[in-house]
């Protein structure tokens, strides 16, 4: 049983471990041979979310004001300011009035934070002075610095942060989508089916999702590779596999200890090419980019194609060419470890026969279920 990367269904390590097994061990019990081997982001690492007791908590993110649509007209040059507004504990604060301010009267403009915590207010003049302010009962009043923007610039504001009590805080503002993207894994790293088990390879406010950069790509699949939830799937796997005594190894704690090694070698393989080496090859993102609207039929067909569509770098939707060369080179690696008996053509194709059906089962899971089983993004809601 292999984790389940994808660049499309995301990283189910453990819950996938246990669960789509009993398809790959029966499989390989009828034949030997098939043998298991943007935009811009949320705050930094909010894990609940807080929520600010007024009635315009309930209105969708806005911006409005009776000069927007003269600033809105001023081109392929405009600019951009947005944030994520959380508490000083890092959770997320819904339904806060956030206030632009420029040099003319015409330049005022106000926004609401929507269910992640996120204001945006584009359209933006270069070269104009803007500041960005929160006052809302019960917190101190927070206002960042002078903002003047580049052609074309969007800028985002890192430490948004309100305070119950205290003087205004000051803010420092980025433009680097590294930046970002780091504060962006953060947030997926605190989600956990049920609480405990990992799902970091899914992005859930997919219209602010940056790329993420070679080193996070490494970083997240080594994240996965060592959480104590895939490592006791991996040995409670291990053990399922011996009394089912596949693949053909001797019984015993030799027997044991073979199995152990080959399924940590064919889960860290799979992983590690799919979610990391090919991804930074190729320049595509392997996680799951959650839909959440729509069709349910649009939606479906978004999550059963997750294992053959994955978002490149770019932004744009491209063959998801990191996923099936993981499955297939890490299925390939597996000949080399495995008994005799379970090597050969069989075990390649036969194992990335039903890696494939479980990154569409994954991503079915993902779009439709996991989001009300996973409490971080469930208290966002």
């Amino acid at each position: 049983m292999r984790l389940a990367i994808n660049c499309g269904p995301a990283t189910l390590a453990g819950l996938l471990l246990l669960f789509t097994s009993s398809a790959q061990l029966s499989a390989q019990q009828q034949n030997p041979t098939l043998s298991a081997a943007t935009e811009l982001p949320e705050a930094p690492q909010p894990q609940s979310a807080g929520t600010i007791e007024d009635p315009v908590a309930l209105q969708p993110l806005i911006s409005q004001n009776a000069g927007q649509a003269a600033s809105d007209a001023v081109g392929p040059e405009a600019g951009g300011v947005s944030g994520t507004v959380t508490d000083v504990s890092g959770d997320v604060l819904t339904g806060v009035p956030v206030v632009l301010d420029g040099a003319t009267p015409g330049d005022h403009r106000t926004a609401v934070t929507n269910d992640n915590g996120g204001f945006a207010f584009e359209g933006l003049k270069s070269g104009a002075p803007y500041r960005v302010s929160i006052n809302v009962n019960g917190f101190s009043s927070w206002t960042s610095a002078t903002i003047i923007l580049a052609p074309g610039q969007h800028v985002f504001l890192i430490g948004v942060k309100l305070k119950i009590e205290g003087s205004t805080t000051s803010v420092t503002v980025y433009s680097s989508t590294e930046q970002i993207a780091v504060e962006q894994v953060k947030i997926e790293e605190q989600q956990r089916v049920l609480g405990f088990i990992p799902n970091f390879y899914v992005v859930y406010d997919s219209k602010n999702a940056v790329p993420l950069t070679t080193k996070l790509k490494f970083k997240l699949a080594m994240r996965v590779s060592i959480d104590p939830i895939t490592i006791a799937g991996v040995t409670s796997m291990a053990g399922i596999k011996q009394a089912a005594n596949t693949p053909d190894y001797v019984q015993g704690a030799k027997g044991y200890g073979q199995r152990l090694g080959a399924e940590t070698a064919d889960g860290f393989s799979d992983i590690l090419i799919g979610g990391a080496v090919l991804p930074s090859l190729l320049r595509q993102d392997p996680r799951y980019f959650y839909q959440g609207t729509g069709t349910t039929k649009s939606r479906l067909r978004h999550a059963l194609f997750s294992p053959f569509i994955c978002k490149g770098d770019n932004g744009r939707w491209q063959p998801n060419y990191s996923s099936i060369g993981g499955d297939l080179a890490s299925s390939a690696i597996s000949n080399l470890y495995y008994p005799e008996s379970n090597r050969g053509v069989g075990l390649v194709f036969g194992t990335f026969a039903i890696g494939t059906a479980e990154r569409m089962a994954s991503g079915f899971a993902q779009e439709f279920i996991l989001p009300r089983l996973t409490p971080s993004v469930r208290k966002k809601r």
